[in-house]
């Protein structure tokens, strides 16, 4: 049973048990750390890293830990590690960022 009830929350994410699914469009050289809006099915991320060898994902994988309040070990990369597309698994998220919880109480 999710932690926050409903399978789907939105066109970008869903619930697979406690696990959130998430599909990101990643934004490297960014000028600070940041969530933002939705892009068709994906949530643009922010971060303030280089897009080099991974490390721009393993920087946004460290801010969205928080975000989630999370150890980054309960974060997974599915697919996308060096590309800005990518799908992340979050393993029993503490809290939802904004822009999830705003889609999930549309539901």
């Amino acid at each position: 049973m999710p932690l926050f009830g409903g399978k789907s929350i939105g066109p970008f994410c869903h619930w697979e048990d406690d696990t959130l699914i998430l599909n990101i469009l990643g934004r490297p050289n960014s000028k600070r750390d940041a969530i933002g809006g939705v892009i068709g099915h994906q949530l643009e991320v922010y971060a303030a890293a280089v897009p080099r060898r991974g490390g721009a994902t393993a920087h946004m994988m460290r801010f969205l830990a928080g975000e989630f309040d999370v150890s980054v070990s309960a974060i997974t990369v599915v697919f996308g590690e060096k590309n800005v597309n990518k799908q992340i698994r979050v393993h029993a998220p503490n809290r939802l960022p904004t822009v999830i919880a705003a889609y999930h109480t549309k539901k």
